[in-house]
């Protein structure tokens, strides 16, 4: 394991911004520094086991530094930033991404997390556990947000800020993948580029790549609608508690997030008649 503490020909911290809500986030060479956080340990262990089982599309983690942070591989790439731009809204990105969350799921499955684990969420969030899709739970990242997915010659190669892992069910996390890249969304709220796009054909697409079965199929929908007002009870509850989502709140989510919620209810019917019929 590479020393976390040696990055020799890199003395210099690069802060690293993006459209995330974690704060003190550094490079150091081919490392990237991140404050510890109750949940560190936990996705520690999740990242080892994922890379033990083959995934390379996540950061290595490498224990802490001489300052007490967690550091992690750095993870080479493009992040797009919102709004996203015409060249993610092609169909093979879509591809890439389901494949590269199906390579995910497959190495997550069967990781029992330590009896001590510890999860990450947002302040005053409600827990839930998902129901089951048919498949038993796992560990899945739940935040594929675009600033968490980084591209390589113009598709998603990898993903990047695991902070809201947590045992979930494939479709659940599915279903949050689609929220942000299919998207489900109103098309007020889509980047340009989305606006006009066939949302039941995109999600069957992506459907196709990952390989979902029929039950997920039949599932997706009715996890996406939950997911999304979960969405909007706990942006809401964060919003009173922390200014980092009152600006965001503020910023638009506590419009989108209805907007999304009536969207999913009129337009769900044709996207699972469009997945039932392809699966």
């Amino acid at each position: 394991m590479t020393d976390p503490n040696r990055d020799a020909g890199h003395p210099d911290e690069e802060p690293l911004t993006g459209d995330g809500v974690t704060q003190g986030i550094v490079r150091v060479g081919n490392t990237v520094r991140r404050p510890v956080r109750p949940f560190t340990l936990t996705v520690q262990a999740y990242l080892a086991h994922l890379r033990a089982a083959g995934f390379s599309g996540a950061p290595v983690p490498l224990g802490l530094d001489d300052q007490g942070r967690e550091v992690l591989s750095f993870v080479p790439g493009e992040v797009p930033r919102e709004p996203l731009p015409p060249g993610t809204a092609g169909e093979e990105v879509l591809i890439e991404l389901a494949r590269l969350i199906r390579r995910l799921h497959d190495a997550a499955q069967g990781w029992v997390p330590p009896a001590d684990a510890t999860w990450g969420g947002i302040p005053g969030a409600r827990m839930t556990t998902s129901p089951p899709d048919g498949r038993p739970l796992l560990v899945g990242h739940r935040d594929y947000c675009p600033g968490n997915v980084v591209f390589r010659d113009g598709l998603p190669a990898a993903l990047i800020d695991f902070d809201l892992a947590k045992p979930t069910t494939r479709v659940e996390d599915l279903a949050n993948a689609l929220y942000w890249w299919a998207p489900l969304l109103h098309p007020k709220d889509r980047a340009p580029a989305f606006v006009d796009l066939d949302i039941p054909h995109r999600v069957a697409v992506f459907a196709d790549a990952y390989g979902m079965t029929a039950p997920q199929r039949h599932a997706l929908v009715p996890a996406a609608t939950r997911m999304i007002g979960r969405f909007h009870v706990n942006m809401r509850a964060a919003a009173a508690t922390d200014p980092v989502f009152r600006r965001m709140w503020d910023g638009g989510v506590k419009d989108r997030l209805p907007r999304a919620e009536a969207w999913i209810r009129d337009e769900g019917p044709a996207i699972t008649a469009r997945l039932t019929a392809a699966g």
